[in-house]
């Protein structure tokens, strides 16, 4: 008689699944697995083998409680960790409680944040997922109020402005950044940072990694992007020090972000991701005729790629934009792809993830096998259809597990194809 297994070692019963969620069942049960599309195919970084090559991205959420994940943070990413993903890379972090974005942002400055974590991270685990965090520091873009406060999804606005004010739990005043350059009129006013500051955001960031271990995450990702702290020390829009730190020089734009990151590799063995943004997307060349850098763009980013593969870091995860107010972003699918592609051609051996606009299965793996990226990102496709990785394998004609549970939804995926 057939047993419902449990999960060995789990809090409590969960039915066992064999193969894991997402992973292909083997091609003698089903001929259609012979040749596995790339989307399905394992990638294993520093030692951890990822089951494919479908990654959650971190998605703010702004339901935290005082930076302590909820209930919600439970179903949302457990959702995903039972739907074939072969990661998935919770929220941004903040590695300080100034800098969140918002009051209601997750964080990672205080014990007392890591149970609820935990409590995720085992579920996960009990799923046979991957699960890793995004740490971040929101600096000129924190204290902020929630993104459907300010405005509804049509771009009709809600309020006269981002700022998140004392009587609503922000912190207008302790506000920090690279320069005291504001992302816009309507965000706060920042502090540019000194060098104790510098010390202390980034002696947090270690403590942050250690709260990352005792959670038992399986990887970490580094926001660099999205126009928050780091991103904003090396544009040279936001970053105008005239030290060390700063100003025209690319080297000084990125002296305190590779500083950190060299921190962060030595305390961190497992596998280690630095999301980027490639362009800020500014009207104009990335470098001006007099030879001086108008924006953060891709010439840029290639060098300080060059930079983190030796620092060590084990995937880009390539995004673009935030930084700049009136950027100018050409949307359409894949948009954003071209740069993951382009850093890919300078660092062949270096795993490179694409984002942005990728929603159909065949675009995805088109991606992957024309070379252009290793993985690909999703947030508001799974938004949308948290079950796209089944939904995926259906359309490329492969047999993927799905979850005990849900096998009753996938039969036509989960049918072996003909032997002739």
């Amino acid at each position: 008689m057939p047993v419902n297994k449990a999960v060995p070692d789990a809090d409590q019963y969960y039915p066992l699944n064999e193969p894991p969620i997402g992973v292909t069942y083997p091609e003698d049960v089903y001929p259609q697995n012979a040749k596995l599309p790339v989307l399905f195919q394992p990638l294993t970084l520093r030692g951890t083998t990822f089951k494919n090559r479908i990654f959650v991205s971190p998605m703010c959420q702004y339901s935290s409680d005082n930076g302590h994940a909820t209930d919600w943070h439970m179903v949302h990413i457990g959702g995903f960790a039972t739907r074939g993903a072969g990661a998935v890379c919770m929220e941004a972090h903040a590695i300080v409680p100034e800098g969140r974005i918002s009051p209601q942002d997750a964080g990672i400055y205080t014990d007392s944040q890591i149970p609820p974590l935990q409590r995720i991270v085992k579920f996960a685990h009990a799923q046979q997922t991957l699960i890793g965090v995004q740490l971040s520091h929101a600096g000129r873009k924190s204290s902020t109020i929630a993104t459907w406060l300010y405005a509804d999804q049509a771009g009709r606005a809600k309020a006269d402005s981002w700022v998140a004010s004392r009587e609503d739990g922000g912190w207008p005043d302790e506000v920090y950044s690279a320069s005291d350059v504001p992302f816009s009129p309507l965000h706060p006013n920042p502090k540019p940072m000194d060098k104790a500051h510098l010390q202390y955001v980034e002696d947090a960031w270690l403590k942050a990694i250690e709260r990352c271990k005792a959670v038992g995450y399986d990887f970490i990702e580094i926001h660099a992007a999205h126009g928050y702290l780091i991103h904003q020390f090396l544009s040279p829009l936001s970053n105008t020090r005239t030290d060390a730190y700063g100003g025209p020089s690319l080297n000084n734009r990125m002296r305190w972000p590779l500083r950190l990151l060299t921190r962060i590799r030595a305390a961190w063995d497992k596998p280690l991701f630095i999301r980027i943004s490639a362009t800020d997307w500014m009207e104009g060349p990335e470098r001006g005729e007099d030879g001086e850098w108008r924006q953060w763009g891709l010439q840029q980013s290639k060098f300080f790629v060059g930079k983190l593969l030796k620092i060590g870091v084990d995937l880009i995860d390539c995004s673009t934009g935030g930084l700049y107010v009136h950027q100018k972003i050409p949307i359409g699918p894949g948009y954003q792809v071209p740069f993951a592609e382009e850093l890919k051609k300078a660092y062949p051996d270096l795993p490179v993830g694409a984002v942005g606009l990728i929603t159909d299965p065949h675009q995805a793996e088109s991606y992957l096998s024309e070379g252009k990226a290793d993985v690909v990102f999703l947030a508001r496709e799974l938004i949308r259809n948290p079950h796209w990785p089944m939904l995926a394998a259906e359309r490329l004609g492969v047999a993927v597990k799905p979850a005990n549970q849900y096998e009753r939804g996938w039969t036509r995926m989960l049918k072996p194809a003909s032997r002739h």
